[in-house]
């Protein structure tokens, strides 16, 4: 596969954005290599949901059966590694991976995701994923009507505890620190019976990654069944953003209608591109990259 190889699209990241693009190229008879090191974002994560035919699969679950799909179509290939650079030369992309393998496309996809910053709170990274989540349309069903908890503060605090109350009528917001909350917003919470607790969380005790309790500063510690939060996050690959590729405020990497980023020939889908991280829309984002990706060498052929 390399060498003198020359692949039409190169796609870096092989999860849901990344293997449904494939197949959209795949089935364009495209020939597209995968690069990747096998090290997805929830791989903490025990089931999946809110992704119609799979709604409460296992992630992994999901990506190897995606993967056996994708290899059906002979002009995709994958390569197991992790892309480390790109440089351009002569309307062409070449590819240096770990392995110190290098490839060369016309075309290059990140599909590359996020990865949260977990904070060093004892307990915390072992219930992340588990207990301890982001997306209450990816898990809000499961944990309905328990004891749950939102971590968070200002606008962010206010807005998730607003979003989590529709799932639970026992939810506590903690600031873990002095609250930034507005007294309007405080009051909106609390006409809600959503408490407010400002003391700092030291530790989250557990069993296998599931919450029992919070144990915070000054204070005895909480029973807590769930606990939601947004992190803050990195781009998972830094190589777009050594190429020049254009970010937004949030730090996501900013494409156009057609996926394409500032650097014409480089495109990008799923997580890295958006808050609204789910399997689902990792997929939509995926599938129509390919299929921008395909239209756009069919318009360079007929030039």
């Amino acid at each position: 596969m390399e060498g003198e190889t020359i692949f039409e699209v190169i796609i870096i990241g092989g999860s849901f954005a990344g293997l449904s693009a494939a197949l959209s190229l795949g089935r364009s008879l495209r020939t597209v290599l995968v690069i990747d090191d096998n090290n997805p974002c929830n791989s903490n994560t025990p089931f999946s949901h809110n992704f119609i035919t799979n709604d409460g699969s296992r992630p992994e679950s999901i990506r190897r059966k995606a993967r056996e799909q994708v290899l059906r179509y002979p002009s995709v290939y994958f390569f197991d590694g992790l892309a480390t650079g790109i440089t351009q030369n002569s309307g062409l992309f070449r590819v240096v991976t770990k392995k110190k393998k290098t490839f060369t496309a016309k075309k290059i996809l990140f599909a590359t995701g996020v990865k949260d910053t977990v904070p060093i709170t004892p307990g915390f990274e072992e219930c992340w994923g588990i207990s301890i989540l982001h997306c209450p349309y990816c898990h809000g069903f499961e944990v309905k009507d328990k004891t749950m908890g939102v971590l968070g503060n200002g606008d962010m605090g206010f807005e998730l505890a607003k979003m989590i109350s529709h799932w639970t009528k026992s939810l506590t917001l903690f600031t873990n620190g002095t609250s930034t909350l507005t007294p309007n917003e405080v009051q909106k919470l609390n006409n809600h019976n959503i408490i407010v607790i400002e003391n700092e969380v030291e530790s989250i005790e557990h069993e296998k990654g599931f919450i029992k309790k919070l144990h915070l500063k000054d204070t005895d510690p909480i029973q807590l069944d769930v606990l939601f939060t947004q992190l803050p996050f990195k781009q998972h690959c830094d190589i777009p953003e050594q190429l020049g590729c254009e970010l937004t405020e949030k730090c996501f990497i900013k494409v156009d209608r057609c996926m394409e980023t500032s650097i014409p020939g480089i495109y990008a889908a799923g997580d890295c591109l958006t808050l609204f991280r789910s399997v689902a829309n990792a997929v939509a984002q995926g599938n129509k990259a390919g299929a921008m990706i395909n239209k756009q060498l069919i318009e360079e052929s007929f030039d």
